[in-house]
């Protein structure tokens, strides 16, 4: 049987070019993915500033609740400290040479371009860093900046510099220079008293540095101290912030993007290889009829899809590591990785999407062999030549009840709002066309015996088509689907993320009431808002955006999610305004939280009760419940006291101070200070970097889908062939067939665009109404059209050229081709 398989593949090989596409494409894409996913937990890029260390102990970021299985952990974006205590214990170890603690905090040269962050002298020995000028700092008053920072500043060892740590500038003397490995990162150092100080955090460090080969003797040591012990490339990790967030955020993107992409590479697959044995009804019903049993056909296409996927696979396996890099460089651009971030790269993600491929190619086989098989060889030869006029009526049921499914999920963003939401609509866009896939042979079969008397009275060319679109509505529904599929996929994902967006501004407009918004690069001091309240006729609060971890159990399992919190003062009433639905703003003391209405429905708390969850930094927080607010898009699910938020950051600055009355003249006494009064444009950039990354993957899965659009028209306008040397042998002219073929373009590509807008009509204006009040979702109008056009373009486009490409051959020689 295989050596049958074989043979069959070799003759046929252009039957097989689209189901080869499909695998390689899919393949390629998933393990992208893959890659993408492993880079998450062993990418990175080369550490600097501990390249002297053997082994790094940081605090570990990872939130794992009681209870939970090994996939319920969510990555903290904040740095915990570790107890200062653990160095002598680290010390103490055998095989330990040395462990040296590491202070971190943010500072500010005044003057110099880059932020930089601020060390104790001892833990310079990690890099290392050397004196190049001057003498280490011994005075309080003293400091040692690197090269690139003192050029920056203009100053050399001996002159005097303004620092910002968390105050209005202080003056240093610099008492040296020094030089150490790389660029990445702008460093100074103080003496280790200041650096206590600076940094505040009594009695914590931010990391330890230890010399020795003892990475796993450390790990058993220190197993219970809530700590992570880094070697190797993941040293990066524990120096860099930026990276370790970005190994976070790539594990999940590649988690979320990569359940895309599979469930598009399955249908895909699924339907091109439907497509690939529904051409091929006639041999199946010869091999039927001369005794071939349905077991045999099944493995027969089994093992011809087992040659085809096993050879699109390693070459698209191959090819996802081209399209990983395509990916990490996109997502560069965007600033979710840094430019640097490199890729890790092994077998194992390769196999994973070969397997992947493999396992998808295998079960559409056995999917689409399932009514060629199981036939008898009379009913076999009698559907040989035309379409099946029935459905069966399983597939329907399904299909009806995805469509059911679907549409009750698009009435969830009425009930669940931010970003959860949004998603849910794209996920009910999905169902919805699955469902209707499913339901299309019927649904076009309805559409086209409406349009069809009208079309059949515009030309000849007309009535051809409307005779063929008609008896063939099943080849017709299979060429709609894709085109479908792209259409609406698109427009769902663009407009669910613009209309949240828009509704995220509207509330954040309406919500943030101060006449005057200070911010800065960096960050904002919480003297600023001190001070400010102390102006006669100003009230000001201190606002810090932060984000807060949560547990929720769900039958046998634990739910974990991160979303966006926010960290106000008590005398934030006059400032903004959220809702207050119960309890009071003016009681959010330290130690206390308000949470939004959903989250406190859904958590089943009210005021006075307790509020469990984690801090930004991984710290547990039993907070009390001191207001309910409805403003949950402005603020997220959380508002904190601000003194609490900025306790676990290590920034320890405000993000912002919400005024209202005059507080230019207060600004002055703090470069790099700036007040505006726009309150859409503050600190919005983590939100425009989530839509440019859901672009970028979208328009990946996209072009996935794109390539299958076009390879399934091509394919089935391409096994007409023998139709249109009928055609041309009874007379018919050349462009008369073109022309036909381009009405049948023109009706596939309408339906397509009536079933995709559908599609993505009922959740998205559900989804605009839920969010922001008006049926009509936000975002630029011109996309939808683009979109449109752009499907009709691919569609129109596909058909001609595969349709001018067969009218090529000699009619008497196509008319005896084989199918």
């Amino acid at each position: 049987m295989l050596t049958l398989a074989l043979q069959t593949v070799k003759a046929r090989t252009s039957g097989f070019v689209g189901a080869f596409i499909a695998v390689l494409c899919g393949t390629a894409l998933v393990a992208a993915c893959g890659i993408l996913m492993e880079s998450g937990f062993r990418g990175g890029v080369p550490t600097q500033r501990y390249a002297a260390a053997d082994v790094v102990v940081t605090g570990d970021r990872t939130v794992r609740p009681p209870g939970g299985d090994v996939l319920a952990f969510e990555h903290a974006s904040e740095q915990p400290g570790i107890p200062a205590a653990l160095v002598a214990k680290i010390a103490a170890v055998p095989g330990v040479k040395s462990a040296v603690a590491e202070l971190t905090f943010p500072a500010v040269v005044v003057g110099a371009e880059k932020p930089a962050l601020g060390h104790n002298w001892e833990s310079a020995v990690l890099a290392p860093f050397t004196l190049k000028q001057g003498n280490a700092p011994a005075a309080d008053n003293e400091v040692v900046l690197d090269s690139g920072l003192a050029a920056q500043a203009g100053v050399a060892a001996g002159g005097e510099v303004q620092i910002m740590v968390r105050s209005a500038p202080v003056s240093y003397r610099v008492s040296g220079i020094a030089e150490g490995r790389g660029d990445r990162q702008a460093a100074l150092f103080f003496n280790a008293a200041k650096a206590a100080e600076l940094a505040g955090r009594p009695d914590q460090v931010s990391a330890i540095g230890v010399t020795g080969d003892v990475g796993d003797r450390l790990e058993d040591v220190l197993a219970n101290d809530h700590v992570t012990v880094s070697t190797g490339a993941d040293r990066s990790a524990a120096e860099f912030d930026d990276v370790s967030q970005t190994k976070a955020i790539l594990a999940l993107i590649a988690g979320s993007f990569g359940g895309y992409a599979v469930l598009v590479a399955i249908f895909v697959v699924a339907s091109t290889l439907a497509l690939t044995v529904e051409q091929r009804r006639r041999e199946f019903a010869l091999l039927r009829a001369v005794g071939a049993t349905p077991r045999q056909i099944r493995k027969m296409i089994g093992l011809e899809t087992l040659v085809v996927g096993a050879v699109a696979g390693v070459l698209g396996s191959l090819g996802g590591i081209a399209v990983s890099h395509g990916l990490r460089t996109a997502f560069a651009n965007i600033g979710v990785v840094p430019q640097d971030f490199e890729l890790s790269i092994s077998p194992i993600p390769l196999v994973a999407a070969l397997l992947i491929g493999l396992g998808a190619a295998r079960l559409a086989a056995w999917s689409a062999a399932r009514r060629p098989s199981s036939i008898n060889p009379v009913e076999a030869l009698g559907e040989a030549a035309i379409q099946r006029k029935e459905v069966g009526r399983i597939r329907l049921v399904i299909g009806y009840v995805l469509l059911a499914i679907g549409t009750a999920a698009t009435t969830l963003p009425l009930f669940v709002p931010g970003q959860i939401g949004a998603a849910m609509s794209v996920m009910a866009a999905l169902v919805l066309i699955i469902g209707l896939t499913l339901t299309g042979p019927r649904i076009v079969g309805k559409a086209v015996r409406m349009i069809a008397p009208a079309l059949s009275n515009v030309s000849s060319a007309g009535y051809l088509a409307a005779a063929n679109v008609t008896k063939n509505s099943r080849r017709l529904a299979a060429a709609v689907t894709p085109l479908m599929l792209a259409i609406g996929f698109a427009v769902v994902n663009f407009y669910s993320q613009t209309t949240f967006t828009a509704a995220v501004q509207q509330e954040t407009t309406r919500s943030i009431t101060a006449d005057q918004i200070v911010s800065g690069v960096t960050g904002v001091p919480a003297e600023v808002a001190q001070a400010a309240r102390k102006i006669p006729g100003v009230t000001a609060t201190s606002l810090v955006r932060t984000e807060v971890i949560t547990a929720r159990k769900s039958g046998d399992t634990v739910e974990v999610n991160k979303s966006p919190a926010n960290g106000l003062d008590p005398e934030a009433g006059d400032t903004v305004d959220l809702g207050i639905t119960s309890g009071d703003l003016k009681d959010l003391k330290p130690g206390t939280v308000a949470l939004g209405d959903t989250h406190a429905f859904w958590a089943d708390k009210k005021v006075g009760d307790t509020a469990e969850f984690w801090f930004a930094d991984g710290q547990r927080a039993n907070l009390k419940v001191v207001a309910i607010y409805q403003h949950e898009l402005a603020f997220g699910d959380h508002v904190l006291n601000a003194e609490d938020a900025r306790a676990h950051t290590r920034a320890g600055l405000d993000n912002a101070v919400l005024v209202n009355g005059n507080a230019k003249d207060l600004i002055t006494s703090y470069p790099g200070l700036t007040i505006t009064t726009n309150a859409t444009a503050q600190d919005r950039g983590d939100e425009r970097t989530q839509f440019l990354l859901n672009l970028v993957a979208v328009g990946v899965i996209l072009g996935y889908v794109a390539i299958s659009v076009s390879n399934t028209l091509v394919m089935s306008t391409a096994a007409r062939r023998r139709e249109f040397a009928l055609l041309r042998l009874v007379g018919t002219k050349r462009r008369q067939v073109k022309k036909m073929m381009r009405m049948e373009a023109l009706v596939t590509v309408g339906l397509a665009a009536v079933m995709g807008t559908l599609v993505a009509a009922l959740p998205l204006t559900l989804l605009s109404i839920g969010f922001t009040g008006s049926p009509v979702p936000s975002g630029p109008a011109w996309v939808y059209p683009a979109v449109l056009a752009g499907a009709a373009l691919l569609g129109i486009v596909s058909i001609a050229v595969s349709t001018g490409l067969t009218l090529r051959a000699k009619p008497v020689d196509a008319i005896g081709s084989r199918e």
